[in-house]
């Protein structure tokens, strides 16, 4: 079900540049820890990347959409795992050449973000950042962005 939000999920001109790489033998958890500098309980990773040959670009600037496609994706398959009262922490902290080379990643995927899937136990809490939300007054404007001047910077 996680797999299939992801599979549903809304990309840029429906061209669904989303690949996954499903990381769930003990071996292949085993070589993803060599990849991350955290270290989690996690039971399953999904490696969610997208296909630059297949992604949508836009014609004025050439601006390619996988990156957003494959964080859309992400997002639908941590949400349904909530749903389904699975722990979820996405990780971007890596180094791509390194999963590329671990995991065999072909040159025109590109990884995003890592998706490590397990149940938390009773007493995780998040980092004290993930509780921290500006205000909607700092992070939306109207007509212009004139005042982003006077933004101070968050985690100060």
């Amino acid at each position: 079900m996680i797999l299939e939000a992801g599979r549903v999920a809304p990309t840029a001109v429906n061209y669904q540049p989303q690949r996954i790489l499903v990381l769930n033998s003990e071996e292949d958890l085993a070589k993803l820890e060599l990849c991350i500098p955290f270290r989690f309980q996690h039971t399953l990773a999904l490696l969610v990347c997208y296909d630059e040959c297949v992604s949508w670009k836009r014609k004025f600037d050439n601006k390619d959409s996988g990156d957003i496609d494959a964080s859309i994706v992400a997002t639908h398959m941590m949400l349904e795992a909530i749903n389904l009262g699975i722990g979820s922490t996405w990780v971007g902290h890596f180094d791509p050449q390194t999963i590329r080379e671990t995991f065999n990643v072909p040159a025109n995927i590109i990884p995003v973000a890592l998706l490590l899937l397990g149940y938390p136990n009773d007493d995780a809490s998040p980092h004290i950042n993930h509780n921290k939300r500006l205000e909607i007054s700092q992070t939306t404007f109207y007509g212009s962005f004139r005042l982003l001047n006077n933004f101070y910077h968050f985690y100060e």
